[in-house]
C-alpha cells in the first residue's frame, strides 16, 4: 500500500533528528515508500469547501543539520491526501483548536491521526478525569479559596497550567510553602485558563514513566528521571531518559484506557504513569518513540503505520 501522507507540524528543518517523534514517523512512512508532505499550522486554509495547506514536498535523511531537502513548494487539497498527521507541539489554544475543526472536514474520505475531534476533546489533563480510580488526588480550578483547601487537604501538591506542555510552568508546593497565592496571581494574570493540581508523588524522585500506547496496546515504556534538584522529569527541562519494563500496574492501566483511545482514533498516544498513578494522557503531540527504539529495539514507528495502514485498508 502506497499512501499520500501530509504532516502538519512545527519546522522541520529545526527538529532533533535522534528525539523528534514526528522526524521518526515521517521517515518511517518514506522508508515505507509512502509520498511525504510538509506544512505549518499556518498554511492551513479553508476556501470554498475546500481544505488546503500550502507547504512543500520533503525528502528525509539521518544528517544532523542536513536532514530534509524540500521539493517545490505547492498548495494541496488535503481532502485528495489519504493521511493528515496532526502533529504541531502545544500550547493547546484557540489557534491549535481551529486546526482541529478544519481537519474535522476531512473525514471521513482523509484519515486524520489523532482523529481531531477527540484531540479537541481529550486535552492531555482533562481525559485522565475520566479514570478516577487510576489518578491521583485532583482538581481543576480557578477559584483560590478551592486550590487553597486542596493543598490543606493534601499537603505537598503538583501546580501547574492546565493546557502547559514540556514541564513550563509546573510547580511543587510543599506543607509548609507560602506562594500559593502568588502562583494564582501569577497564573491568572497572563491566562483565563483554570490550573491543575495534583497531590505530590514521591515515587517521581524514581521516575515519571512514558508508556506508548499504538491504537489502543501498550507498545513499551521509557523512564524519565529528574535531574539533580528537580521535580520535573520531562526531557526539555533536563530529565534523563532510561529503559525501563511495564509492570503490572501499568498493564493494568493500558487495559482500563485502551479500548477508549482505539474507539476514538487516537492511533499514537503518550500516557504518564508516577508509581502506581496515571497522571496524563498525551493525544496532541506524544513523544518518546526514538528512545524507546534505542532502549529495547522496538520500532513502535513501524507499529504505528501498520495501525494506520490498516485502517486505510478497511
Amino acid at each position: 500500500m502506497t499512501l499520500k501522507v501530509a504532516f502538519q507540524m512545527d519546522p522541520i528543518d529545526a527538529v532533533d533528528i535522534n528525539a523528534d517523534s514526528s522526524f521518526r514517523l515521517a521517515e518511517e512512512a518514506q522508508a515505507r515508500g509512502h509520498e511525504v508532505f510538509f506544512y505549518t499550522p499556518d498554511k492551513l486554509a479553508f476556501e470554498d469547501g475546500r481544505i488546503t495547506a500550502r507547504g512543500w514536498p520533503i525528502e528525509l535523511r539521518r544528517d544532523p543539520g542536513n536532514h530534509v531537502t524540500y521539493g517545490p513548494a505547492a498548495t494541496i487539497d488535503l481532502s485528495d491526501w489519504d493521511v493528515v498527521w496532526l502533529r504541531q507541539d502545544p500550547p493547546f489554544d484557540m489557534g491549535y483548536i481551529t486546526t482541529t475543526h478544519l481537519l474535522d472536514m476531512l473525514a471521513p474520505g482523509t484519515l486524520v491521526v489523532n482523529d481531531p475531534f477527540w484531540v479537541r476533546n481529550y486535552p492531555e489533563k482533562l481525559l485522565v478525569l475520566q479514570f478516577r480510580d487510576l489518578t491521583p488526588p485532583t482538581m481543576i480550578a480557578r477559584d483560590l479559596e478551592a486550590l487553597k483547601d486542596f493543598k490543606h487537604r493534601h499537603g505537598d501538591i503538583i501546580l501547574k497550567p492546565l493546557y502547559g506542555n514540556g514541564g513550563a510552568g509546573v510547580f511543587k508546593l510543599d506543607v509548609n510553602d507560602r506562594n500559593l497565592t502568588s502562583l494564582h496571581e501569577m497564573f491568572t494574570t497572563i491566562s483565563r485558563e483554570p490550573l491543575i493540581a495534583q497531590k505530590f508523588l514521591p515515587d517521581v524522585g524514581k521516575g515519571d514513566k512514558r508508556i506508548i500506547l499504538v491504537d489502543g496496546e501498550a507498545a513499551g515504556a521509557i523512564n524519565r528521571v529528574p535531574a539533580e534538584g528537580e521535580t520535573r522529569s520531562n526531557l526539555h527541562v533536563g530529565g534523563r531518559a532510561e529503559a525501563i519494563g511495564l509492570t503490572d500496574r501499568d498493564r493494568e492501566i493500558c487495559a482500563a484506557i485502551g479500548p477508549l483511545l482505539r474507539e476514538k482514533g487516537q492511533v499514537f498516544v503518550g500516557i504518564d504513569v508516577i508509581g502506581d498513578y496515571l497522571t496524563e494522557i498525551n493525544v496532541t503531540s506524544p513523544t518518546g518513540i526514538q528512545e524507546l527504539e534505542r532502549f529495547d529495539g522496538i520500532n513502535v514507528a513501524s507499529q504505528i503505520w501498520e495501525a494506520i495502514e490498516a485502517r486505510r485498508a478497511s
